[in-house]
């Protein structure tokens, strides 16, 4: 049984499910559910070229939206441009583990509700799935905390966070807080383990 997190509809076959998220969800998708519908063997007479062309166009959107995700933390560049300086340490050995764990982020305080579909399956090596925003998916070695939070639209720094369109910068009035098991870490370096409990914080923005 197959469970669309975008409006509850169920399916039985593997195949309707991707041609209803690719017919009714298109521009609702993450970056998993995009490649697994470009990559579907549609039976129903649409032309291979045209399927090839998708696909073509998904794996460049990726690509684009992948360099986007790591100049400038995902969401809008006006505020995670200000955070741009580093660059990400990317995962590696995609399948390798499958590793779970807790995070809350809270932005103002405002916490970010991890089951909304903007947020579900937005990486293959990090990502939260099913509808469930309670538990976060490991899926390759090197995982960084910076690199979890990014791919979920966020700028990160080890002492700054960008968010919407909002910009966090600890000793500069902000509070910034990276914590994983009550203790603070880098989120540039920290690698995120089975059973990690992260909180975030971020309170009172810069005026940039």
């Amino acid at each position: 049984m197959h469970d669309c997190d975008h409006c509850g509809d169920s399916f039985d076959a593997e195949g309707a499910y991707l041609r209803h998220l690719r017919d009714e969800h298109p521009d609702d998708l993450g970056r998993i559910e995009q490649r697994r519908v470009a990559e579907l063997d549609d039976d129903e007479g649409i032309p291979t070229s045209t399927l090839a062309l998708g696909a073509a166009g998904v794996v460049f959107a990726l690509i684009v939206g992948g360099l986007l995700v790591s100049l400038s933390g995902g969401s809008s560049a006006g505020a995670t441009n200000a955070l741009v300086g580093d660059s990400v340490r990317q995962p590696a050995s995609l399948g390798t583990v499958h590793q779970h764990g807790g995070m809350t982020v809270t932005i103002d305080g405002q916490s970010l509700d991890f089951s909304q579909s903007k947020y579900q399956l937005q990486d293959d090596y990090f990502h939260y799935e099913n509808g469930d925003g309670s538990q976060w998916h490991v899926h390759g070695q090197g995982v960084t905390l910076e690199y979890a939070l990014e791919s979920l639209g966020m700028g990160v720094t080890e002492n700054g966070l960008a968010f919407g369109d909002d910009v966090y910068r600890a000793g500069q009035g902000s509070t910034v807080v990276y914590e994983v098991n009550g203790q603070a870490v880098n989120p540039e370096s920290y690698v995120l383990k089975n059973g990690d409990d992260v909180r975030v914080v971020a309170e009172n923005p810069v005026d940039e």
